[in-house]
């Protein structure tokens, strides 16, 4: 039996050494905090628990494929609920806009707010879906390393659908190309926030975000966003998987160019194969740094992904008006990203995140308070003074909230706890505390990320957020299902 090793259990981990078990292998996951999960994480303070990463859960179906995989029910050891409304959106002229999931319901309320006809809607929504037919079963669900990923008929179908794909024009081109409202160009636009890029750079593709929430749903995991991890976690421990925390590696070990074992503390493990859920610029940085030849420098240079500045804060009221996901917008979004992107500082009137999970799970904030996830995208790590700038953030939060919600939010603070890039970095081994790992704001940046498998290393294997399909929960999931297909081709099991 083959013995798999995997460094770190954020989702993508978790997910390969699930689909590893029930192929066959033996696996081990070693993980350097003290707790699974990487970003997808909680935490406790003063009676209010937090979801310390991910808040939107999309896609819960390949959650429930690994169950399935397993011969598992996923009812009986996973639920979620979708939810009628997506987000809500709040911008400064005083104009409210409820993206409810359904595509019609969302269509009229977009007419109804903003004037915009129904049937321009239902037009972009089109495109978003045209866009995800083309790309998702080659450029999404398989390798685009393999040569027998480009010799199938689905590829051939999407190469020639490729003119579909809108990667000539940025995001932004595109949706203002769409609609008049500028309320609704920047609705769309901050689509790019998903994967840590500028709408006013990245490719229109990336347009096809819009679809696997309009069309898929938005949910909230029963138990919350950490439940996910933890459902997980068990599904794989009863597989045979093996978690070893507070076990930093510090090595890959090589046997001229093949990947034989990782060095954790004192101790050397063997084994045959070697995946990385490490952010792959710290997999050769840290792991390999004896080995610098063997190093993807142009993908290792490429522009990493936006960060987040985050205040985890227990409220000691409720804000009926405020929904599971809200949204606050920036008057200016332009200049926005031009701070994150070319200042590397934080806008004055930034674009505020709130999500109250005690909104579907009351136990999250003791009664009458509310749990607040309040996030602002900011550059990635480059040595900024980051306490002055956290400082000033919190400042201009408050008093957009305040302004907002007609209440003063500085006073209604219980508890607080704040996540800048440099702890993302530290907490996650992501590099600069990007999210996403790079960004996508060239026209084929998304398609251009770190393979799968090392060309140079034998059997050395990667999945997660910083390669290939890209970050967030369900492209960390597909990487699981390709790195695993991958490894399954290179080291068959035999019954």
């Amino acid at each position: 039996m083959a013995k798999a090793l995997i460094i770190g259990s954020g989702i993508a981990g978790i997910a390969t050494a699930i689909r590893l078990a029930v192929q066959g292998y033996q696996v081990e996951v070693f993980e350097a905090n003290s707790y699974p999960g990487g970003k997808l994480s909680e935490f406790e303070q003063d009676g209010f628990r937090f979801d310390a990463g991910p808040s939107l859960f999309t896609m819960p179906q390949y959650v429930d494929e690994l169950f399935v995989l397993a011969g598992r029910n996923p009812k009986e050891f996973f639920s979620y609920q979708k939810l009628d409304k997506v987000c809500q959106y709040f911008y400064e002229d005083g104009t409210r806009l409820n993206a409810f999931a359904d595509a019609e319901l969302f269509a009229r309320e977009v007419n109804n707010v903003t004037g915009e006809p129904v049937a321009s809607v239902k037009k972009y929504l089109t495109n978003s879906a045209t866009i995800y037919n083309i790309t998702n079963h080659v450029f999404l669900e398989q390798s685009l390393h393999r040569l027998k990923t480009f010799l199938s008929r689905d590829t051939a179908r999407s190469v020639l659908g490729l003119p579909g794909i809108d990667a000539f024009r940025t995001m932004h081109k595109a949706n203002e190309g769409y609609f008049k409202d500028d309320r609704l160009v920047q609705f769309y636009d901050r689509y790019a926030t998903y994967n840590g890029s500028n709408p006013y750079a990245a490719p229109a593709t990336l347009n096809v975000i819009p679809h696997l929430e309009q069309h898929y749903g938005a949910y909230f995991p029963i138990g919350g966003m950490y439940s996910i991890t933890g459902s997980l976690v068990k599904l794989a421990e009863s597989l045979g998987v093996i978690f070893n925390y507070n076990s930093k590696v510090d090595e890959i070990m090589l046997d001229a160019r093949k990947a034989t074992g990782l060095k954790v503390g004192e101790k050397n493990i063997n084994g045959d194969i070697i995946i990385s859920n490490m952010d792959v610029w710290f997999t050769y940085q840290r792991l390999l740094k004896a080995h610098p030849k063997l190093f993807p420098r142009k993908i290792l240079g490429q522009e990493r992904s936006s960060s987040a500045l985050i205040f985890y804060w227990g409220i000691s009221r409720s804000f009926p008006e405020l929904d599971l996901h809200n949204i606050f917008f920036s008057t200016d979004y332009k200049a926005e990203f031009d701070h994150i992107w070319k200042d590397k500082n934080i806008f004055h009137d930034p674009t505020i995140y709130l999500n109250i999970s005690s909104k579907y799970k009351p136990d999250d904030a003791p009664a009458s308070c509310e749990n607040w996830f309040v996030m602002i995208n900011v550059p990635a790590n480059v040595g900024q003074e980051w306490d002055t700038l956290v400082a000033t953030a919190r400042e201009n939060i408050l008093k957009k909230l305040t302004r907002i919600l007609g209440d003063d939010i500085e006073s209604l603070i219980l508890s607080e706890t704040i996540l800048d890039p440099r702890q993302i970095e530290s907490k996650t081994s992501s590099y600069q505390g990007s999210l996403y790992g790079t960004s996508s704001n060239s026209r084929f940046a998304a398609f251009l990320r770190h393979a799968n498998k090392s060309s140079k290393i034998k059997n050395l294997y990667f999945c997660g957020g910083s390669v290939h399909p890209g970050g967030g929960i369900p492209l960390c999931l597909l990487s699981a299902k390709i790195v695993s297909g991958w490894i399954a081709d290179d080291f068959p099991q035999t019954s």
